[in-house]
């Protein structure tokens, strides 16, 4: 994700620091906002004396603005989530009828938009993946979802890729195979990781896309004969991985996982957080492989995070170990009438306006083909990935040697050469997606082909501050 190293300045005497006594909304600037924010909000993920949040003062389609009138395209949907743009008319008009209606019920209720929030996921998810279990957000989805598998089973180990992102609860943020995880793992009981497929970087040496799904196969295999198949409740994979790098997995892959995970009885889960809702260009990112887990978590997408909302969509069979038996989880908020609300408008209004197929669209005919345009006018891009508005630009010291332009997990003076990145698409008015040496081009569902080709057009100038890293 990106991130501020500039030191945050102390609140100054003056209208800023007055603006802390006034009532809230009462703020007059930018500055207000922030030393408010710097005196109150503990932000996630982050060293608070090292960061400068930017005050935001509104925002409408794909771009939002400071209190300053700079306006940012935004390529990042903010943590890829506001697949709708920000400030949908019919969206937020759903959030205001339903407050006047019924802001909060209890979630042992029977309710007609959480019924029908329900109804519109199972739709839309694949195969027999009809029953919903509401959360509030990706990370209980997972959470949720493992715990399923494990009750379903009666197995404890649950087996999650490197190179992945699934949440940061105690077990999603064990299942998570990249850095944050480190501060917390506590080798929480049963979590076994293991390598997905990702020929760029391939740990199988492969040489072929057919090498790599064959021989991270066949390591899936062996690392689970020497696990116990008998002790393996469930393989948990993100669709598409998100935060990771966008590795698209190579054809035939996920399909060996399903009849992998068929041929031991275990359970399948697909973490579609990031990847659903349009992402890829489909509903789901299953759907590019014909592909019905166990189980999928969904969130942010669902209703571009205008409300807290994610969920579990469960399979006939793991719905019925619970017909008698009660399900031991719960939440306050499941499935909370105003982001069930949310997500009912979301997805009938990325059914009526075709959003999905503008991803769609968007990403064959603007994004991919400017993408490897770009790559070709800059030696700091190693590789181009994607697939819909999902896309990541690999950058690299070398292109033979594949040397990242960063090291793994960079930060302080090692990770400058992103810093400078970042810093230079902000300046030209391009809010980016950075985490560790890549760049992802995430722009909402909704973007158009002129905001696209703006946006290709920012990141290429851009990118000749990364050039300057390079060997070349």
């Amino acid at each position: 994700m990106s991130t501020h190293s500039a030191p945050a300045p102390d609140p100054a005497p003056g209208p800023a620091a007055d603006a802390l006594q006034q009532e809230p909304g009462a703020y007059p600037s930018g500055a207000a906002v922030k030393a408010a924010d710097r005196a109150h909000v503990f932000h996630s993920w982050s060293a608070q004396g090292l960061i400068d949040p930017l005050a935001i003062a509104g925002a409408e389609g794909s771009y939002f603005w400071d209190y300053d009138g700079k306006r940012y395209l935004d390529f990042s949907s903010q943590l890829v989530n506001t697949n709708i743009g920000h400030q949908h008319p019919k969206v937020v008009a759903a959030i205001q009828e339903q407050a006047a209606k019924l802001c909060t019920i209890a979630p042992g209720f029977a309710v007609d938009v959480r019924s029908e929030a329900a109804r519109l996921v199972a739709q839309r998810t694949p195969g027999d993946l009809d029953k919903i279990f509401f959360t509030n957000g990706g990370a209980e989805a997972v959470e949720n979802a493992v715990r399923m598998a494990r009750v379903h089973t009666g197995r404890p180990k649950v087996l999650a890729a490197y190179r992945s992102y699934h949440g940061a609860t105690s077990a999603a943020i064990n299942l998570t195979g990249d850095p944050r995880r480190w501060a917390s793992d506590s080798a929480s009981a049963g979590v076994v990781h293991f390598w997905a497929p990702f020929r760029y970087r391939s740990p199988f040496h492969a040489e072929t896309e057919d090498q790599e799904r064959d021989r991270a196969l066949r390591h899936l295999d062996d690392t689970i004969a020497f696990e116990g198949p008998q002790t393996i409740a469930a393989i948990i994979l993100e669709t598409v991985p998100g935060t990771a790098g966008i590795m698209v997995p190579p054809a035939g892959y996920l399909a060996g996982v399903r009849e992998i995970c068929d041929r031991y009885g275990i359970v399948f889960v697909l973490d579609e957080v990031m990847a659903g809702f349009g992402r890829t260009g489909r509903w789901f990112a299953a759907d590019h492989w014909d592909i019905t887990p166990d189980l999928l978590t969904f969130a942010k997408g669902v209703n571009s995070g205008y409300v807290p909302l994610g969920g579990v969509a469960i399979s006939a069979e793991i719905a019925a170990t619970f017909d008698q038996r009660p399900y031991p989880g719960g939440l306050t908020y499941s499935g909370h009438p105003l982001a069930c609300a949310s997500a009912v408008a979301t997805m009938n209004a990325m059914a009526d306006e075709g959003i999905v197929e503008n991803a769609a669209a968007i990403g064959e005919r603007v994004i991919g083909p400017g993408l490897r345009a770009i790559a070709e006018r800059h030696p700091s891009v190693g590789e181009v990935r994607g697939m819909g508005v999902f896309w990541a630009l690999e950058l690299v010291r070398d292109q033979e040697t594949r040397e990242p332009l960063v090291p793994y997990n960079a930060s302080g003076p090692a990770n400058q050469p992103m810093a400078d990145f970042a810093a230079a698409c902000k300046r030209g008015g391009l809010w980016p997606f950075v985490n560790m040496n890549r760049t992802h081009v995430v722009p909402p569902c909704t973007v158009t082909e002129s905001e696209a080709q703006e946006g290709l057009a920012l990141l290429d100038e851009a990118l000749s501050v990364a050039d300057a890293h390079t060997t070349a």
